[in-house]
């Protein structure tokens, strides 16, 4: 039996195969494949800012109301959203750092690319296990099929006008 929450579970399946690239190109930080390690870096940021943001905002405008309201008050998500808050932070940061390489600075900034990648690797790694081991099964208990289908509906919009937003 599939569960209510199966489309979440899938797309965290299918953005996780970029998490995990992450750290793939901080291990190579330092290394002599600097080509390989631009693309690297190039790639993790579009993901992370044309995909990954507006997947946290749409969870922030769509699924974590519903979770509050099934756990009793809005604060029951505010862990979870500062975790988007600071992935949000992490990707700007990544961003500048991006920027920096690309110019040259590869050596004096080397320390800091690694932070953020092994940062936003197990930041986004340990959110999504939160998701998945504590706010989904509470949603699939909590939920009618109508109610789970509403959700989805939502998420879809909210993430629609996110990513909007990023290509804006």
């Amino acid at each position: 039996m599939t569960s209510l929450t199966q489309p979440l579970r899938d797309e965290h399946r299918e953005l996780f195969p970029h998490i995990v690239q992450l750290k793939t190109t901080a291990d190579l930080i330092g290394g002599p494949e600097t080509g390989r390690l631009a693309e690297g870096l190039n790639e993790a940021y579009e993901f992370l800012s044309g995909q990954l943001l507006p997947h946290a905002e749409a969870e922030n405008t769509a699924l974590y109301p519903v979770v509050a309201r099934l756990l009793g008050g809005p604060q029951a998500t505010a862990t979870m959203q500062r975790d988007h808050n600071a992935v949000h932070n992490l990707i700007e940061e990544l961003g500048t750092l991006t920027g920096e390489f690309r110019a040259g600075g590869q050596a004096g900034i080397e320390n800091s690319l690694r932070r953020v990648l092994y940062g936003l690797y197990t930041l986004v790694s340990v959110h999504f296990a939160k998701e998945e081991e504590i706010y989904l099964p509470l949603l699939d208990a909590g939920l009618t099929a109508e109610e789970a289908a509403e959700m989805f509906e939502r998420l879809e919009e909210a993430a629609h006008e996110a990513h909007g937003a990023v290509h804006a």
